[in-house]
């Protein structure tokens, strides 16, 4: 564990301006950003004595082997590189306020010339109108079934959309009026743009106009005996005050605002938000983060609005952001920043009274239900995997606990398409973003599972070696030598200049456990790689599948846990995610091997020059039968290609078949005949 006065800097090497601020582990990895007005006071806040600091802050400062800093103008430019910075290194300490999933939104694609109605969920489009985010795309599905009664908008896919206009027909919706069937001509493309800005509009929260627009159609179809029509619209009008009543209404109807609130204790925090449109509550969100300083709701309101509204622009930032408390510091800056992202003036500020207090104090029950939520259900969950990382600890011997482990896996079939996975669990918890997959090349003389097992290791920590050489630096000591370190120095870093490794590079990411699926040989195998390489830190293990005995490498006798133990769980749980993923991509690999065609390997023939061939021919029979003269003649192709494909189908080529080199097999048992 490092001790944080080893590489504290010292008080004069730190300026005084704003700036952002990284904290690295002794890999290099970033696993703290900060941002600070005044860099010295801020920094100097970490090196006191270790018995003063958060429980989460101390266990950041002593995983830490150096900081190093940017000097930048405002505040307003520290914002928008700390956002640049989280997003970029996923730093393991700082507070992410996530909920495993994109929101959806009902989008309605306005750029296009036929506008669609769809969910859409990622990235947000340029000339795409978007309204949301809602909690369950089933609610944005039961609101525009009910619209298009009123506003019949296209909502079908481009592939069916222009199938239907070639065949002259509409789809279903077209005939039971859910959609004007701008596809065979019914309505102009322009009336349909006009349609659709209608429904934009309804959807903005300009509903009573609509509303009055059908309630005098209707009595005006009813004066004129015209009852059907009048009817039609009766229920229409009864569709729109469904739709209706599905967002109930809390505020005026030109308020667009989010609102925010919070609830935390010591290590955690829960948010929660309303997003409000046309005074409508449209939307609902809640994440649950972790502390990593002892910080108040003003640092945890600027760090949740500068990683809600970061990666948006335009309508995705409302007019108004009701908070519980203003930013600590920097509360004209942040709000600077929001009307920059939406190129108009954003209203920050607390609700003091009136119906916005009132939303607010019900966001914030919310919020103070899904902590209590939360902990009730995590509890047992932290709980275990603490549990199992300390009985793997004892039972294998380690000096800490394996909170970075990597699992391998090979798969094959008859040892043919051999591959191999590698997945990384930290903190017991899957790392996908960390997984790697291997295509094995028989590098060590054989494609059996203890030759593969030992290729893969090698070629993954020779990889290790060689990026930790890359990484190593020249330092200079107080008498002039010079020596080599790999380990990270503090100090200043330039602005937009990464001298380490410019993006993480997590394969380089040294693991504590190493478990391979099988058994004692499997082990072994993955024992002679990792000296080879020089590996003598990591430690080594296999889970052999019969009995589910934990082999260690120059062992006779296997360990046995107890069925019950948290410990054993985590290690078949690695060991099933490795042999999932290892599967997955041999079962890719196996079905591209037998999509193979005769055309494969012909030099100087592409994709484009085969479907050009096959378009002409017909078959690969009639192109087998042509001369090289009439393959020449397809556009594209030419004399010396020609011929390498004659020869190729011919028999000349590389594609020819030695079947008496093929095993023959008894077709009544299935078995391979000498």
């Amino acid at each position: 564990m490092p001790d944080p006065a080893t590489y504290r800097p010292k008080p004069g090497e730190i300026p005084i301006d704003p700036g952002v601020y990284r904290f690295r582990d002794p890999q290099g990895r970033v696993i703290y950003v900060g941002k600070a007005k005044n860099l010295r006071a801020r920094l100097s806040n970490y090196f006191q004595d270790l018995s003063a600091l958060h429980p989460r802050t101390m266990t950041m400062v002593t995983t830490a082997a150096s900081v190093e800093w940017t000097v930048v103008t405002t505040e307003v430019e520290a914002l928008q590189l700390e956002y640049s910075w989280i997003k970029e290194f996923d730093p393991r300490f700082n507070v992410k306020y996530r909920d495993d999933k994109s929101y959806p939104y009902l989008a309605v694609t306005m750029a296009e010339d036929v506008p669609r109605v769809q969910v859409m969920r990622g990235a947000k489009r340029k000339g795409t109108r978007y309204f949301g985010p809602y909690t369950h795309a089933w609610a944005i599905r039961e609101t525009v079934d009910l619209l298009l009664r009123v506003f019949p908008v296209r909502t079908c896919s481009t592939g069916v959309y222009k199938r239907a206009g070639q065949v002259g027909r509409p789809c279903l919706l077209g005939y039971i009026d859910k959609c004007s069937a701008p596809c065979v001509g019914k309505i102009s493309p322009e009336d349909h743009q006009a349609l659709a800005q209608d429904f934009c509009d309804f959807m903005a929260g300009n509903t009573q106009k609509f509303v009055r627009r059908t309630e005098r159609e209707m009595k005006a179809a009813a004066a004129d005996l015209d009852y059907e029509r009048a009817a039609r619209l009766r229920d229409d009008l009864g569709a729109l005050d469904k739709a209706l009543e599905k967002s109930a209404v809390v505020l005026p109807d030109a308020t667009d605002a989010d609102v925010f609130a919070i609830a935390d204790d010591e290590l955690e925090a829960a948010v929660q938000v309303f997003h409000v449109r046309g005074g409508r509550v449209r939307g609902q969100r809640g994440w649950i983060s972790e502390k990593v300083e002892d910080v108040g709701t003003p640092e945890l309101v600027e760090q949740l609005l500068l990683q809600v509204y970061g990666g948006e622009t335009g309508e995705g930032v409302p007019r108004e952001v009701l908070v519980p408390e203003l930013p600590a510091t920097v509360e004209s800056d942040v709000e600077d920043w929001l009307s920059e992202l939406r190129g108009s003036r954003v209203d920050l500020r607390v609700p003091q009274r009136g119906d916005k207090r009132a939303l607010m104090e019900t966001v914030q029950r919310n919020a103070s239900q899904a902590l209590v939520l939360h902990k009730t259900r995590r509890g047992g969950d932290l709980t275990t995997r603490s549990q199992a990382l300390q009985e793997l600890q004892e039972a294998l011997g380690l000096d800490e606990a394996p909170l970075r482990i990597e699992c391998y896996d090979v798969s094959h079939t008859q040892e043919t398409n051999v591959v191999a996975s590698m997945v990384v669990f930290e903190d017991g918890l899957p790392k996908k973003s960390d997984y790697r997959r291997f295509a094995v090349r028989g590098d060590e003389g054989g494609v059996d599972d203890t030759r593969a097992m030992r290729e893969v290791l090698t070629r993954r920590f020779r990889r290790l070696r060689s990026d930790e050489a890359d990484d190593a630096r020249i330092t200079e000591t107080d008498d002039g030598a010079e020596i080599e370190t790999s380990a990270p120095v503090s100090g200043e870093v330039l602005a937009g200049i990464d001298p380490d490794t410019g993006r993480p590079r997590r394969f380089s990411y040294a693991p504590n456990l190493v478990v391979v699926d099988g058994g004692q040989p499997q082990v072994e195998a993955a024992a002679r790689a990792l000296a080879d390489v020089g590996i003598v830190d990591v430690a080594l293990c296999g889970l052999a599948k019969r009995l589910e005995e934990v082999w260690l490498p120059g062992e006779t006798h296997p360990i046995v846990l107890p069925r019950t133990s948290p410990g054993l769980f985590l290690l078949q749980r690695v060991r099933d995610e490795a042999h999932r993923f290892a599967i997955t991509y041999h079962r890719s690999k196996r079905s591209k091997a037998m999509t193979t065609s005769a055309l494969d390997g012909v030099p100087g023939l592409g994709q484009a020059r085969k479907t050009a061939l096959l378009r002409h021919f017909g078959s690969v029979k009639k192109l087998r039968a042509a001369s090289a003269e009439e393959v020449a003649a397809v556009p594209g192709m030419g004399p010396r290609t020609a011929q390498a494909v004659v020869e190729a189908l011919q028999g000349g080529g590389t594609q020819a078949v030695d079947t008496a080199a093929q095993p023959a097999v008894n077709t009544a048992t299935g078995e391979l005949l000498d």
